[in-house]
């Protein structure tokens, strides 16, 4: 994937003298042209954005206010196949969290990722009934993690949750699914024979009390990055390495501070010339 040199370079660098200037963050609409996740997962853009309805069979979006409901039409139909997919095992209402912005890009703060429309982030939390707007605008998270003891939290953790996990990897939409260590562990203490799916579940920082689905690149999209193939098997056997590391790394919260913005992909810059700037 080429990128623009030195006037690109200078532009980035004149957002970030600007007091974080950042043009993704500014789109309110979406990019019209046809559907195209551009560049790589942690850098790219999105064109043809198709936004997910805020309430579907099985599924509520929440905290929709953020405008982070956008994706590519392969992520917006495996939202809502996959909800529908598990309210038939009677998972009734899952709550649908971060997806990306209207044009894709780059967030001034939190994710690295979700900038091509085919990463969402699905919370935990299980609810059989509907949440009202307040609820929707403002929801507290559940962990199923014992942050202090490193073990599965028995009081949060449910079967459905391993359901959750399991009916996602197998769907051939699904690259990868990001998760918390101590939950992947869970999953190898409770594997069985067939386990193939395991493969997609991968440990990741924080993730105590939400799965990042992430899709492959679909087909057609030829300025979409894929990620290196998993390696074969389960992966259970790296996770001592991962609970050694949870055990080195104190519990604490970072400051907030905007990430410097990256030169993105030539074929981004169209998506973004122009913008008016939000008031």
């Amino acid at each position: 994937m080429k990128c623009l040199p030195a006037a690109l370079m200078l532009l980035a660098s004149s957002y970030t003298a600007q007091a974080q200037y950042n043009p993704w963050e500014q789109a309110t609409s979406t990019y019209q042209a046809k559907p195209a996740a551009i560049g790589s997962y942690a850098n790219g853009c999105l064109a043809g954005a198709k936004a997910l309805p805020l309430t579907g069979e099985g599924y509520q979006v929440i905290r929709a206010q953020r405008h982070r409901f956008y994706g590519h039409p392969s992520l917006i139909s495996f939202v809502s196949d996959y909800a529908k997919q598990l309210r038939s095992q009677g998972i009734n209402n899952i709550l649908i969290a971060d997806m990306s912005m209207p044009r894709g890009g780059q967030f001034n703060y939190g994710h690295s990722s979700h900038q091509i429309g085919l990463d969402v982030d699905i919370w935990l939390r299980l609810e059989d009934d509907l949440l009202v707007t307040k609820q929707l605008a403002s929801p507290y998270a559940v962990s199923v993690v014992d942050k202090k003891n490193l073990v599965i939290n028995k009081n949060t953790w449910k079967d459905e949750h391993k359901t959750m996990l399991k009916v996602a990897a197998q769907d051939q939409r699904v690259a990868r699914i990001f998760i918390n260590p101590i939950i992947k562990q869970q999953l190898c203490d409770e594997r069985e024979q067939d386990d193939d799916w395991l493969q997609k579940i991968r440990p990741w920082w924080g993730h105590s009390s939400h799965m990042h689905v992430r899709l492959v690149c679909p087909v057609g999209d030829n300025l979409c990055s894929n990620q290196k193939p998993i390696a074969k098997g389960h992966g259970c056997e790296e996770l001592s390495w991962w609970r050694e590391q949870l055990r080195k790394t104190p519990s604490f919260t970072k400051p907030k501070k905007a990430k410097p913005l990256k030169v993105k992909p030539l074929p981004c810059m169209p998506l973004v010339e122009n913008l008016q700037v939000k008031q």
